[in-house]
C-alpha cells in the first residue's frame, strides 16, 4: 500500500514515514501542496495523510483535486475545533486526526480508512445470513428480500463496512445526514431500532453508550 505524506513540518513528516514503514507501507514524503498535485497527476496512491496548512495549495484546496482521482484522504492537522472537523469532513475527507497524535490511533485508523475503501468496492457481500447487492441497492435476509428506506440502507451499509469498529455517534450523523446530531435528536436511534427489527441483529448491532453504535464482525 503507497501512503502518500503530505506534511510541511518535517519532523512530522519523518516520523510518519518510519512509522508507516515499519507498518509494511511504502511512504512519499512531500513538504508542500503544488508538489502533491504534481505528484498525483503521474502517480497512484492508495491513501493521502494531508495537513491543512501548507505552502503554496492548502489542504482545503487540494482535497477538491484528490477526490476526483478517487483518493481517500485523511485530515492530519492542527485545527482542532469541532468546526474544523466537520468542514474537513464535509469536503471529502475519510477522517479527520487533530495533532498531536497517538501512533496507534493513527495506524488504527488508517487501516480502518483502507478496510472501508476495499469492502465499498465489493458489488456483493455476503455476512451472516445477510447478502448486500449494492449494485441494486438490495438487502436479503435468509434469502428473503427486506424493504429499507434509503437512508436506512445507507445506514447499514455504512455499518456494514466498519462492523467491529465502534463509530461515534456524530460520525455518523457526519457520514449519513451530513450535519451535526442535535442534541436531543433521537433519529439514529430509530434508524438503528429499525435496522435491528428488520434484519434480527438485536444481538449483532450494539449500542455503545455515551458513544455511539458497534456491528459485531
Amino acid at each position: 500500500m503507497d501512503v502518500l505524506i503530505v506534511e510541511d513540518n518535517q519532523a512530522i513528516n519523518n516520523l510518519l514515514v518510519k512509522s508507516l514503514a515499519k507498518k509494511g507501507y511504502r511512504t512519499i514524503p512531500i513538504f508542500d501542496g503544488k508538489s502533491a498535485a504534481d505528484y498525483i497527476e503521474n502517480h497512484e496512491v492508495d491513501l493521502i495523510l494531508l495537513d491543512i496548512m501548507l505552502p503554496e495549495i492548502s489542504g482545503d484546496e487540494l482535497i477538491d483535486y484528490f477526490v476526483e482521482f478517487d483518493i481517500p484522504v485523511i485530515f492530519l492537522t492542527a485545527k482542532n475545533t469541532l468546526h474544523d472537523k466537520v468542514r474537513g469532513l464535509k469536503l471529502g475527507a475519510e477522517d479527520y486526526i487533530t495533532k498531536p497524535f497517538e501512533l496507534e490511533e493513527l495506524f488504527a485508523r488508517v487501516e480502518t480508512v483502507l478496510r472501508r475503501r476495499k469492502k465499498s468496492s465489493v458489488s456483493e457481500i455476503n455476512w451472516h445470513n445477510i447478502r448486500i447487492e449494492d449494485e441494486k441497492r438490495s438487502v436479503f435476509f435468509n434469502n428473503e428480500l427486506i424493504a429499507l428506506t434509503p437512508k436506512e440502507y445507507q445506514l447499514f451499509i455504512y455499518l456494514v463496512q466498519n462492523r467491529g469498529i465502534i463509530l461515534e455517534r456524530e460520525t455518523i450523523y457526519q457520514r449519513i445526514w451530513e450535519s451535526p446530531s442535535e442534541p436531543d435528536s433521537r433519529t439514529l436511534d430509530l434508524h438503528i431500532q429499525r435496522i435491528r427489527k428488520k434484519l434480527h441483529l438485536e444481538n449483532e448491532l450494539r449500542t455503545i453508550y455515551g458513544v455511539g453504535y458497534l456491528l459485531e464482525e
